[in-house]
């Protein structure tokens, strides 16, 4: 082999080096595994829904936060540093839920809070598990499945008991 195929080899080898053993590999699968399959959680709860954030946003979003926050972890930064990649990543994503708010007309006028709160909680259980923190991301995503399940159900309980929702309480008071 000529010389600089050696020294290109080498050096493809060495880019690729980020993970180098077995237990590296199975560590960054198992995270971004988890984080994609719980980003999918809460967001086929959206897509069931018809909202406009569903499943593939959601876990994007998730699987984005993960490697955000794994990518430092294996590049050896300390834990303590991570918290300007977890201030980036709660700023950042907001821009991300705002596009799904929008202010219609009627009753109802503010659309699409509940869905931008899902991706900002969709954003934190990916970088939980990114961080190695798979079960409280499971349970973390759980939680968070249980109350877009059923936020609906109770709502819908209230309004047929003649109740009214905090949306129709707040519009008939005076600001």
């Amino acid at each position: 082999m000529q010389p600089w195929m050696t020294q290109a080899w080498e050096t493809l080898l060495n880019e690729f080096s980020d993970l180098g053993n077995v237990e590296q590999v199975t560590r960054v699968a198992v995270r971004l595994v988890i984080a994609g399959l719980l980003g999918g959680l809460i967001g086929y709860e959206r897509e069931h829904r018809g909202k406009a954030a569903g499943v593939r946003t959601h876990i994007l979003v998730s699987l984005g936060a993960a490697l955000f926050v794994m990518v430092p972890q294996q590049s050896g930064v300390p834990d303590a540093d991570l918290t300007r990649v977890l201030q980036g990543l709660i700023a950042g994503i907001g821009f991300l839920g705002a596009g799904t708010i929008f202010i219609g007309e009627g009753k109802h006028r503010v659309k699409g809070l509940t869905t931008a709160a899902g991706i900002w909680m969709t954003c934190a259980v990916g970088a939980t598990a990114g961080m190695g923190r798979e079960a409280t991301a499971i349970f973390s995503a759980l939680l968070c499945w249980t109350i877009l399940a059923l936020g609906p159900l109770v709502t819908k309980r209230k309004l047929s008991n003649g109740e009214q929702t905090p949306e129709q309480t707040s519009d008939s008071t005076p600001n």
